[in-house]
C-alpha cells in the first residue's frame, strides 16, 4: 500500500514494504556521509519507493531506498537507536 505522509519531502513510501514484524531483519548498509557500513535494524520497515525533485537517496538495501534527505529533513526506514553505533545520530545532529 502506498501511503502519502505529511508531504514534507518529495517522495512516495510503501508501508511494510519488507513485510510484517516477523520478517524483521538486520543488514549492513552503506550510508552516504558515513565511511564504513552501518548495521541497520528493520522492523515492519517501510521503503521509500520514489524520490523526486530535491529529495535525494542516501542509502539502499535490496535495491530499495531506506534513507533519504531533502534540505534539512531526513527520512529513515530503519531503527538506528537499536544499535550501539552512534555515527548516524552524530551525523544527523551535526546537520542541525
Amino acid at each position: 500500500t502506498n501511503t502519502k505522509l505529511v508531504g514534507l519531502m518529495d517522495m512516495r513510501v510503501n508501508r511494510n514494504a519488507f513485510g510484517r514484524q516477523r520478517e524483521s531483519f538486520q543488514a549492513k548498509i552503506s550510508i552516504q556521509g558515513l565511511a564504513d557500513p552501518f548495521e541497520a535494524v528493520f522492523i515492519r520497515a517501510p521503503a521509500i519507493e520514489d524520490v523526486r525533485e530535491k529529495c535525494k537517496t542516501l542509502a539502499t538495501v535490496e535495491d530499495r531506498i531506506v534513507m533519504a534527505r531533502q534540505d534539512a529533513r531526513f527520512a529513515i526506514t530503519f531503527h538506528p537507536e537499536l544499535t550501539p553505533d552512534v555515527r548516524l545520530h552524530a551525523m544527523l545532529i551535526s546537520e542541525l
